[in-house]
C-alpha cells in the first residue's frame, strides 16, 4: 500500500492512515490471528480502546513485530480510548498508562474520548450498574477539565495526538473553544446508511479529520445486541442492491464499494474483519476511483440510520451529556 498516497494528515502534521483496522467484537484467539494478517496485508493503522478488553492481545502481536524487526513502531499508527469510567480528569492520565501497558508501548499515536457520558470508576467492572438494572451513570461530567488532562498527555508525550468520540457538534464546540489544543480527530459512527453530512461539514471545517467505525454498517452489532437482550434487525448495507451493481461495474466487492466511498470524502475508515481474504480485499482499495455518477448514487442511500445509540446500557439516555438528544 502507497502509504503517502493513503494517508490524512491531522491538524499538528501528523500522518494518519486513511485506511484502519478495527479491532472491536472479536475473542481474543481469532484477534490475535487477525492482527497478524492485518499487518501481512499492509495495515499499519490499529484502531482498539480500553473498554474492547483486547489491548494486551493487541499489544503481544505488535511486540512480537517490533521487536523481529517486521516492522517500526514509526510506521505504526496505534489507537486507543479513554473509557466511560474514566471520565474524569484524574481518570485520563490512569487510563492512558493502563492502556500503554497492555499495549506494550511508550505512547500511542492518538488518544479519544470514547464516549461523552461518563459511568462510575468501579474497579474491576467497566460496565457497572446499580441495584435497579441500570448502568451507574456520573453525572458530573466535565469535557473542559477531561480535556485539559487530555493535552497533559500529549504534553508529556504518552500521545501524539487526541480526539474525541461520539461527540455531538455543540459538545465539540465546547471543547473547541476551551482548547489550548485543539482535537485533530473524531471517531463516529458512519456508513452509507449514516453518511453524517452535516458533522462532517463541521470538522472540516474545524481541521479535525472524522474517523468512520461501522463503515459496513456493522454486520455482527445484531449479536452484540442480542448478549444484552437487545433485539434488533439491522439493514444490511452489503447486500444493497446499488451497492451491488456498482461493485460489478468495478469488478471489486460490495464492502470495497463502500469503503471507496468513505475515503473518497477524506473521512478515514475503520474496517473489523477476522477473515484474511476480507481483511485483504478492505485494504485493496487505492487503485480504482469512484466516478461522480457513482458517488452521486451512494449518496443518496444516505438515511439517517443510526445502529448504535448506546441504548444497550440501561438508563445512558438519562445522562446530561448523552449525544443524540434527538433519540431520548
Amino acid at each position: 500500500m502507497n502509504q503517502s498516497a493513503s494517508s490524512v494528515s491531522l491538524n499538528n502534521a501528523t500522518k494518519m492512515p486513511i485506511l484502519g483496522y478495527g479491532t472491536w467484537q472479536a475473542t481474543d484467539a481469532e484477534l490475535e490471528a487477525a492482527v497478524e494478517a492485518a499487518l501481512e496485508a499492509g495495515y499499519r493503522h490499529i484502531d482498539t480502546a480500553y473498554v474492547y478488553e483486547n489491548e494486551k492481545v493487541i499489544g503481544k502481536v505488535l511486540k512480537k513485530w517490533i521487536s523481529s524487526g517486521k516492522v517500526k513502531r514509526e510506521d505504526l499508527f496505534i489507537v486507543t480510548k479513554l473509557p466511560p469510567g474514566g471520565m474524569r480528569p484524574e481518570g485520563v492520565s490512569k487510563f492512558i498508562k493502563r492502556s500503554l501497558a497492555h499495549l506494550q508501548l511508550d505512547y500511542v499515536d492518538l488518544y479519544l474520548i470514547h464516549v461523552p457520558f461518563a459511568f462510575k470508576d468501579i474497579e474491576g467492572d467497566l460496565h457497572p450498574m446499580t441495584s435497579d438494572g441500570k448502568i451507574n451513570l456520573d453525572l458530573k461530567t466535565d469535557h473542559i477539565g477531561i480535556w485539559k488532562a487530555m493535552e497533559e498527555q500529549l504534553d508529556a508525550g504518552l500521545t501524539k495526538a487526541i480526539g474525541l468520540s461520539n461527540f455531538n457538534i455543540s459538545q465539540i464546540t465546547r471543547v473547541l473553544n476551551n482548547a489550548r489544543i485543539p482535537p485533530c480527530n473524531l471517531q463516529v459512527e458512519l456508513h452509507a446508511y449514516h453518511q453524517q453530512k452535516e458533522l462532517v461539514d463541521f470538522c472540516k471545517k474545524n481541521k479535525i479529520v472524522v474517523t468512520a467505525y461501522s463503515p459496513l454498517g456493522n454486520p455482527g452489532l445484531a449479536s452484540f445486541l442480542d448478549r444484552f437482550g437487545k433485539k434488533v434487525e439491522l439493514p444490511n448495507i452489503l447486500k444493497n442492491p446499488v451497492v451491488n451493481e456498482i461493485a460489478k461495474k468495478y469488478n471489486k466487492e460490495p464492502a470495497q464499494i463502500l469503503l471507496k466511498h468513505i475515503i473518497q470524502r477524506g473521512v478515514v475508515a475503520i474496517p473489523k474483519s477476522t477473515n484474511p481474504q476480507r481483511l485483504r480485499q478492505n485494504i485493496d482499495i487505492f487503485d480504482f476511483s469512484l466516478d461522480d455518477s457513482d458517488l452521486s448514487k451512494l449518496n443518496a442511500l444516505d438515511a439517517g440510520v443510526r445502529l448504535l445509540d448506546f441504548d444497550v446500557f440501561s438508563g445512558v439516555k438519562e445522562h446530561p451529556e448523552y449525544p443524540f438528544p434527538e433519540l431520548k
